[in-house]
């Protein structure tokens, strides 16, 4: 297989590790845990895995250990750096006793439930440190939470003399972990349970996991595009950029890639939500920043719009509950009319006042969308909705109105743009390297170790790797129960951004300037390898913030 320059140069690449990890380790316990919410439903519901202390790793004396076989599974959506926590197991596993052996499942959970493996050797592996991707076994979506599932997974892992499994994946996949490991010591399987804290969107950390592998190079990949356009939109001087970043559930990537580029504009979903803002609120925004910049002559500008905004909205989240039932109740009368024009005028008069307000006054493609667009459950898929381009819209209408009232002389022209899969699979950048390499081998020890519904944990990730902590949490120190598909369900909390927190605070602080001048825009450039450490190894703006590295 032909390979590039970088590919070559990054097989050598040998990632750095906490001091811990670099010889024979033992564990020292903590005290004893309890659930971040709702402690009676957690312990009622994990009687075996709950209150489990927290684990530090720290170095030991060597002992000889059994071989042991261990299954591997990769859940979700790819991440940067998800090979080397594969090739830090391996790594670790073989230090433990070389006669140990790695199976990955193939395409995700549903490869642990068909008994679908492949045995990873060393020259597999090799192929695949420092690479991005998740291709070494593939990933997929299925959920394990059902009886027969986990019956399954015990068969496939007898047959292979399997004791123990890793789920690399984000918070639903490692509440599913957690849902596993306690399964199993009910059932005396005799199968340990390990997870490690996957995602790119930022969402999974909390007071001990201090960031999901992947983030940081994903944030990077986006940030160098949003650098390069804001060099073009300087140059240029013409057009404003309207640049939609991934993160549903959270607009961690939003803010990470703000702190790293300095746009002129950034929508923070959870403080629209906490200020209850409308979508006219959010454009009257975005004009005054633009008309204030007219003023000045820049005709020109970047604006990040986090995936999920739409959903933080509190007005158009009603409408969609309300579009999800009005739809679900007369799916048959909505089909059966003709027209656009007839389905829209059925929809407005069907919804409350505020409801049809807000659904008025929407570009006619969004609120298509909004009723066209749905997923098998009959609701609406508000992933699929191009937010930036619907901005855009809105915005140019209301420039338009205030041209027309004389309060307006500019030129708006815009583009827009969205970065999703560009940084989901990207070569990893020297932390995430470095990080995945550590959680793997870390995993390996709690393996070794006999521990089970634990998360694999590297902490003080500020700090050069050597002095980076290495440990276990309890997954079900980071549950709570939230309502899914009508019912109750253990999970784990989902991290928002905290208007409270140093990152947003900072970012705050400084956004009118960024927003009023065109010389602070910043140009990350791609991520760095090779060179030195301040350019190539430093963590995200937002660990540096949180940490109190940044000022």
């Amino acid at each position: 297989m032909q390979k590039s320059p970088l590919q070559i140069a990054r097989a050598s690449y040998e990632p750095k590790v906490p001091r811990s990890l670099k010889g024979f380790m033992s564990l020292r316990e903590g005290q004893p845990t309890q659930s971040v919410a709702d402690q009676e439903e957690i312990k009622k519901l994990f009687p075996n895995t709950y209150g489990l202390p927290v684990i530090d790793l720290v170095e030991g004396e060597k002992k000889d250990m059994p071989a042991v076989n261990v299954g591997v599974i990769l859940s979700g959506g790819q991440a940067p750096g998800g090979h080397n926590v594969i090739a830090g197991l391996f790594d670790g596993i073989k230090r433990i006793n070389p006669e140990s052996k790695l199976y990955g499942f193939l395409g995700g959970p549903s490869g642990l439930i068909d008994g679908k493996y492949k045995e990873l050797t060393k020259d597999i592996i090799d192929e695949y440190r420092n690479t991005g991707g998740f291709d070494i076994i593939g990933s997929g979506r299925t959920k394990l939470e059902e009886t027969w599932q986990f019956d399954n997974g015990i068969e496939v892992c007898r047959k292979l003399g399997i004791t123990a499994i890793v789920i690399i994946g984000g918070d639903d996949s490692n509440t599913n972990a957690c849902v596993l490991a306690e399964y199993y010591l009910q059932k005396k399987a005799g199968i340990q349970v390990i997870g490690c804290p996957k995602t790119i969107d930022g969402d999974l950390k909390n007071e001990m996991i201090e960031t999901s592998f992947g983030f940081d190079t994903a944030c990077k990949v986006y940030s160098e595009l949003i650098g390069n356009i804001q060099r073009d939109a300087n140059s240029a001087k013409k057009y404003w950029h309207f640049i939609r970043l991934m993160g549903r559930s959270a607009s961690h990537i939003a803010l990470e890639c703000a702190l790293q580029t300095q746009p002129n504009i950034c929508l923070i979903s959870e403080e629209v939500q906490a200020k209850n803002m409308t979508l006219s609120d959010i454009v009257e925004q975005i004009v005054n920043v633009i008309v204030a910049r007219a003023d000045k002559g820049l005709n020109f500008g970047t604006i990040l719009v986090p995936e999920g905004l739409i959903e933080f909205i509190p007005a158009m989240k009603r409408l969609i509950a309300e579009l999800n039932d009005l739809l679900a109740a007369h799916n048959d009368e909505f089909l059966a009319l003709d027209t656009d024009d007839e389905k829209r005028q059925f929809v407005k008069g069907a919804l409350s006042e505020e409801s049809r307000a807000i659904y008025r006054d929407l570009p006619k493609g969004i609120a298509r969308q909004l009723t066209m667009d749905r997923d098998p459950h009959g609701n609406v898929q508000v992933s699929l909705i191009e937010t930036e381009k619907m901005l855009i819209e809105m915005v140019q209408k209301r420039l338009a109105t205030l041209k027309g009232e004389g309060k307006y002389k500019g030129k708006f022209s815009a583009l827009n743009h969205f970065f999703g899969y560009e940084g989901r699979c990207a070569v990893p950048s020297n932390f995430d390297a470095d990080y995945c390499y550590s959680i793997g081998i870390t995993a390996s020890v709690l393996i070794a170790s006999g521990k089970t519904g634990y998360m694999s944990l590297v902490r003080n990730l500020t700090a050069p790797a050597d002095q980076w902590l290495a440990g276990g949490v309890p997954i079900t120190m980071m549950m709570n129960m939230e309502r899914r598909n009508g019912k109750m369900k253990p999970v784990i909390q989902k991290a928002l951004v905290r208007l409270d927190d140093k990152p947003f605070k900072y970012f705050a602080a400084h956004r009118e300037e960024w927003a009023s001048e065109h010389m602070n825009y910043i140009f990350p450039g791609p991520i760095q390898y090779y060179g030195p450490a301040e350019v190539c190894d430093q963590p995200t703006q937002t660990l540096l913030l949180e940490k109190g590295a940044k000022k």
